[in-house]
Parts: structure tokens; sequence; C-alpha cells
């Protein structure tokens, strides 16, 4: 039999959606899972249907509640509910609650026309100063404004006041309490292009700018904090308290710990998201990085950097499929050994452009410095240098910003079973990189956060010591080789800044 308190969490992203039961000591007790369909329509749109999110949500609770009872777990010891959602996907709806159209997708590049005018408006630099964040179809404000201007249906709804815009936090957590509870977090708020980052509320010029006067938006509280209550659609006997909602982004980095400034988290998957807290108050980025809001609790709130690397793990995969040189991406660590360094040999891997801290998206793939010494596993190893150079890119791009060291880095994602990659990174860095070895920190995050407000976890000094102990790589005291071969990757991007070079 299992012994409660518990919290249930739910990760809802963008292939899946995840629910998992954690106990007071942040250990997994049971789990459910269920695949989400996307649609990629013609012309670069991306849509989910938004019932159909909902549905998956449902299915994914009910498997994790049969996993849990089958393992003896009593239903009412679950405490509270916490929830991580996709970021910057968001659903319009109608007073009665129907949908006014596809859910839009974070993928979605419909505006980029609208970020272009935008920008001949002169409005990036109010957008900047006020929400840290760029004109970028990635947030969904200009998905909003590119749906009001082409979609008959929703400019009425938004003239009539009769338009209701939510990410899919604040989407699903309506669902769930039957409309009662219209709510979001500092951290989904903060990706929307509508949030003040300064007052932390939704800023009534821009959305004036924006040509969306009458369109409802949720009220905003602390990423841990009271939501409203559910039974899931009579899934559980009795309703459970909602106690957290944030951004999965953000609630891995607060599963893996990133609560004070100087602690930051990779996730190394096809792209890369880096979070950096930096504090309590917001810091504007020079280096190509965006603000945004890591956590919040009570009256705290962190801030974050954030650096998007659009190719990360996506450049490996490449090599496999596109140029054959394995048939395993497990290969790839002993072949980068195979050779005592790169032979001068580097991969940029702008395949969709360069993100952070370069934002150089007209920028194509390439790869320099091959000779007839070279060999595969000289372009193998290139590749796989590329994600920690990339990487360092960003860190020192942050505390170029922010004036504030990185005290540590924390990873996640496929790539950290490659052990090559994270000594490289702790290499590069001269830092520890800690690897939770965990696949579900965007659930931990949330849990957490949950379990503070309903009282699972004491405080953040209680979650501090449930993440020590995990498995850390050191940096080597002889790092003249990896500097070396990092000057030689400025010199390949093309951009070398003083500040990068270090002897």
């Amino acid at each position: 039999m299992l012994n409660g308190p518990f919290v249930l969490a739910i990760d809802q992203g963008t292939s899946s959606t995840k629910t998992v039961i954690f106990d007071e000591k942040g250990k997994v007790v049971a789990r459910g899972s269920e695949p989400l369909h996307t649609m990629y329509l013609d012309g670069g749109l991306v849509e989910q249907d938004p019932q159909e999110i909902y549905e998956n949500v449902q299915t994914s609770v009910a498997k994790c509640i049969a996993d849990f009872i089958s393992k003896e777990g009593r239903i009412e010891d679950i405490r509270s509910c916490g929830i991580s959602n996709q970021r910057e996907t968001f659903v319009l709806w109608d007073k009665e609650g129907k949908p006014l159209h596809n859910a839009v997708v974070w993928q979605c590049k419909r505006s980029t026309s609208v970020c272009d005018q935008l920008r001949a408006e002169g409005l990036e630099d109010m957008i900047r100063q006020k929400t840290g964040l760029l004109a970028d179809p990635y947030f969904s404000g200009s998905k909003v404004i590119w749906l009001n201007l082409h979609h008959e249906t929703i400019n009425k709804a938004i003239e009539e006041r009769n338009a209701f815009f939510g990410t899919v936090d604040t989407w699903l957590l309506y669902k769930l309490t039957n409309g009662a509870a219209y709510l979001t977090d500092h951290t989904n708020a903060s990706r929307t292009l509508f949030f003040n980052l300064e007052t932390l509320s939704w800023d009534e010029e821009l959305i004036r700018s924006f040509g969306l006067n009458g369109l409802h938006l949720p009220d905003i509280q602390p990423s841990s904090s009271y939501f409203g209550e559910t039974d899931f659609g009579a899934l559980l006997p009795r309703s459970i308290p909602v106690t957290a909602m944030i951004g999965d982004s953000h609630a891995a980095a607060f599963g893996e710990g990133c609560f004070g400034p100087g602690i930051a988290k990779a996730t190394l998957g096809t792209g890369s998201s880096i979070l950096m807290n930096i504090g309590p108050e917001p810091k504007p980025s020079q280096q190509g990085m965006v603000t945004t809001i890591g956590w919040s609790a009570g009256d705290r709130v962190e801030y974050a950097l954030e650096g998007v690397i659009v190719t990360c793990g996506a450049t490996i995969e490449w090599l496999k499929t596109h140029l054959g040189l394995f048939s395993d991406v497990r290969e790839t660590e002993s072949m980068a050994r195979s050779v005592s360094d790169n032979g001068g040999v580097y991969l940029v891997p702008a395949f969709s452009g360069l993100g952070a801290p370069h934002w150089d998206m007209n920028r194509k793939a390439s790869i320099t410095g091959l000779t007839f010494n070279s060999n595969k596993n000289h372009i193998v190893r290139a590749a796989l240098e590329s994600i920690p150079f990339q990487i360092k890119d960003v860190i020192v791009a942050m505390e170029t910003d922010t004036s504030i060291a990185l005290q540590e880095l924390k990873v996640d994602g496929g790539l950290t079973s490659n052990n090559f990659v994270i000594q490289m990174l702790a290499d590069l860095l001269e830092k520890p990189v800690v690897n939770l070895g965990f696949p579900e920190v965007s659930a931990l995050g949330a849990a957490y956060l949950s379990g503070l407000y309903s009282g699972v976890y004491p405080d953040i000094e209680y979650l501090r010591k449930l993440n020590e102990g995990h498995s850390s790589v050191l940096p080597h005291a002889a790092n003249d080789v990896v500097k070396a071969a990092y000057r030689g990757w400025q010199d390949a991007i093309g951009s070398v800044p003083q500040v990068y070079i270090t002897d």
C-alpha cells in the first residue's frame, strides 16, 4: 500500500499529456500518458482541437489514477493538483465555453507578416520594454492579432466582448471547473505579448495598440496559489484543489531546482531552451535573450532570462537520417572520443537559422575545416560539440546582460545520456552540470509548486534538499583544448565579441 500525502501533476505537452502522482519525497508513485494529435496545415499553420486537448488530459489522468489504484493508493490521500502546459499555445472561446477556432500551437508561423507590421509601426521597442519579449510569431499575442484580422467570426466576437483568451492552462482550468474559474499564472501570462513585467498585469496600452480592445483576458495569480477545484469529470469521488499552474519550461526549471539567481537549466531536445534565474527584478537583455517570469509563489516572483537554440539534437538526427554516419545515436559518444580533437572541423547547425544570442535566421548550416585527414568521426564530434558551444554562447550572453555569474547548470532531455556532451559542457562553462536523470521534470515542477501551497512540501528549503544528491559532472581543471576549440567555434560562427575570449 502507498503512503500519502500525494500530489497529482498534469504536464500537457505539444505531443502528449503526462499525468504523474508524486509522494511527499518527490518520488513518482503512478503514471499515465496519452498521445495528442497535431494538425500541420498549409502555409505553416499548426493547430490542435481544443476539445481534444481537454479529453486527452482526461484520458491521461484516468490512466494515472488506474495505475495509482492498482498499487493500492488511496484517492483521498491526493492532496492537490498542479498543471504545467505547452507554452504560447492558446484557445479563444465564447461565453458559452464554445471554442471560436482551433487552438493555435506555439510552432505556428502564421503571424510573420503581423510581426513585420508591428516592427514597421515602431512597436518593437515598446513590446520589448514592457513585456521582455520580441515581436515574434512564437508568442501568442501576434497570432491573436492575425486571427482578429483574418477571421470575421473572431473579429465580431472581440468587438462584442464575447471572446475569451486563454493559454492551455487557462482553457484546461476553465473546462475542469465547468467554467467556474478563468485564471492564469505569471509565467504563462508573461509569454503572451500582453503582459507588463513591471506591473505584473495586462498592459492596456499594448492591447489597444494591437487592436484587441474587447478581448477578455483571465485574472493572473502566482504559479503556486489556489485556482479552483475539480473532480476531473467525476473521475475522482470528490474534488481536489488545483494549486499550481505554470508553463512547461518554467516548470522544468523549478523541478530541477532553479530556485535562486545564477542557477540555469538547459533542455537538450530537438532544440534547446535555456532559462537562468536572475532574481526578483526583471533585467532587459541586450544580447538576444527574452526576459520572462521563472516562477512565483505568494508575494515572491523570480524572473529569468531565456535563450532559445533552434537546433540541438536535431543536428545529430540529421547526421543519422540524411548522411547515414551511424545507425544508433548512442554510437556518437564513442565516435567522438575515437579522435583526440575535432581536427579543426566545425559544424554550425543553422538548418533553420541561428537562435540566441546570434539571431541570424537567414543563415544556412555549414561544415568547415575539412581536410583529407578528416573522417566521419570528426564530423560527428563537431556536431556534438556544437551543442555545448551554443549553450556557452547563451550563458555568456546572460552573464553579460545581468552581471550574474552562472552557479551551476541543470540539464534534461534525451541528449543528457551522452557523457561526451555533458563533460564538455562542464569544461566549457567551468561549472558543475547536474543531470536529474528524470524524464518528467515539468510534471515534477508543477507538483512541487502545488504541494508548496497544499502543505505536502513545507518550503523551498525542503525542496532544495529533495534535489540534492543528483548526478553532477564537474569540470576538468585542464581544459585548454576545450578553450581552444571554443575559440575556433567563435571564428566559425563569425561573431567574436571580446568578452567571449578566455585564456
